[in-house]
């Protein structure tokens, strides 16, 4: 009876398990780092200004006193809408980047 995989010794796999639980490591450390962050986004040319963490929750809302048109509440919505989605994005780009150097390399592995 055969043990382990034809051609690979146990120190080969005993370094591939140490090599997989670094990386865990390494990634729930930057997971741990991503959600300390804060993205702030802007719309309107700085007419609206919000604030996420890396948990994705919005933290801080604020809007230019001048933008404030009773007759025109949509335009105000559209652009708290669109400042959210575009920290929302800041976040998801970041948290891709940092954990695309450490999963980038597993393709080869499977």
């Amino acid at each position: 009876m055969a043990k382990g995989f034809p051609g690979m010794g146990g120190g080969n796999m005993n370094n591939l398990l140490k090599q997989a639980q670094k990386m865990q490591k390494e990634m729930e450390k930057n997971q741990k780092e991503l959600e300390t962050k804060v993205y702030e986004a802007t719309a309107g040319g700085g007419a609206i200004t919000v604030k996420i963490n890396g948990k994705k929750k919005l933290e801080e809302v604020k809007i230019n006193p001048d933008v404030v048109d009773p007759e025109d509440v949509e335009m105000l919505e559209d652009l708290v809408l669109s400042a959210v989605n575009a920290a929302m994005q800041m976040a998801d780009e970041e948290a891709e980047k940092v954990m695309g150097k450490l999963t980038g390399g597993m393709a080869g592995l499977f």
